[in-house]
């Protein structure tokens, strides 16, 4: 008898198709990236972005409710400050944008999400780079830990139960603990961008942040060549204390993300990015794929490959199709 072995038998309704899956999407999987832009007199879509926004003080919180509501593990905020300067100020101040706004959601939300926040100084510099700059024009490595380790201290005051250093610098995960814990903030956690690639897929997102960036962030940022280099940063940080790591880009690197899942010991987060969005929004909207099988399916690998959470911007309405599911 030919063929001896028939797979198929396993795939022939949709019982049995789901009762064999092997890897599972949920709406606890999934945290969305929210942005929140000073002074802003009403929400505004990001053009590069279709369906995301720049959001006041004021709609962040009735769309933060509404993503809690359908599910999702946490939200990831990033504030859009009206002035910068060299050195990011309006990061540390408590009261500018972003410690506002964590404020805000604290307080409307409580515990009933995870609140993270984007410990970084790109946003808030007027010269785009994740860092200080030396006479030279080069990031301080060092002295942009110390900015580091006030703006983590400042979030975690303002409610933030995860800060997210995404800047690449060495020894920022140590440093942002000590500074934590020295605060009296010990329990505030660390999700760490271990492997941060210097990717062409950023674009949407500079828009998303009114960036000032000139140049690029390759002396910082990974060169999307290496894979081994991933896990020597992942394991740094493993042991400087971070309680959760990250691969982003997500999609172009999901090998990464499976060597990393393989290698730690700690919660593995891959961050979908603004230009795998942009990707199939655009696609979508010329009718080339269809949009929901499309989404899921990329939420679905990335899961397939490892990881543990997915920071989308689709977190909410990907929650809303599973949970009709």
């Amino acid at each position: 008898m030919f063929p001896a072995h028939r797979p198929r038998r396993l795939r022939t309704t949709p019982a049995l198709r789901r009762l064999v899956s092997e890897t599972t999407v949920e709406p606890r999987h999934l945290v969305l990236p929210m942005f929140v832009k000073e002074g802003a007199p009403h929400p505004t879509e990001i053009k590069s972005m279709p369906g995301v926004l720049q959001h006041t003080r004021e709609s962040l919180r009735k769309a933060a409710v509404e993503a809690v509501q359908a599910g999702v593990g946490g939200l990831m905020l990033f504030g859009v400050p009206a002035e910068r300067d060299a050195v990011g100020s309006s990061a540390v101040d408590p009261n500018g944008i972003l410690n506002t706004a964590l404020a805000d959601l604290r307080s409307e939300l409580g515990d009933s999400t995870v609140l993270m926040s984007d410990c970084c100084l790109d946003e808030f510099t007027d010269h785009g780079h994740c860092g200080v700059l030396t006479a030279d024009g080069t990031v301080d490595n060092d002295a942009t830990l110390e900015v580091y380790g006030e703006m983590a201290v400042a979030q975690a005051r303002a409610g933030a139960h995860v800060v997210g250093p995404s800047g690449m610098m060495d020894g920022q995960i140590g440093f942002i603990r000590a500074a934590l814990d020295e605060a009296g903030h010990t329990d505030t956690g660390i999700l760490a961008y271990s492997a941060k690639y210097a990717s062409a897929l950023y674009g949407p997102f500079r828009d998303a942040v009114e960036s000032q960036l000139s140049g690029d962030r390759k002396t910082y940022q990974q060169d999307p060549a290496n894979a081994r280099e991933a896990l020597r940063e992942a394991t740094l940080d493993l042991a400087e204390g971070a309680d959760m790591v990250m691969v982003k880009p997500a999609l172009p690197y999901l090998d990464v993300v499976k060597a990393v899942a393989e290698l730690s010991t700690v919660p593995v987060a891959a961050y979908q990015i603004s230009g795998e969005y942009a990707m199939v929004e655009a696609a979508a909207r010329n009718g080339w794929i269809d949009r929901e099988r499309t989404v899921l399916e990329t939420l679905t690998s990335i899961r397939r490959a490892g990881a543990d959470i997915v920071l989308t911007y689709w977190a909410v309405e990907a929650a809303h199709w599973l949970n009709a599911r």
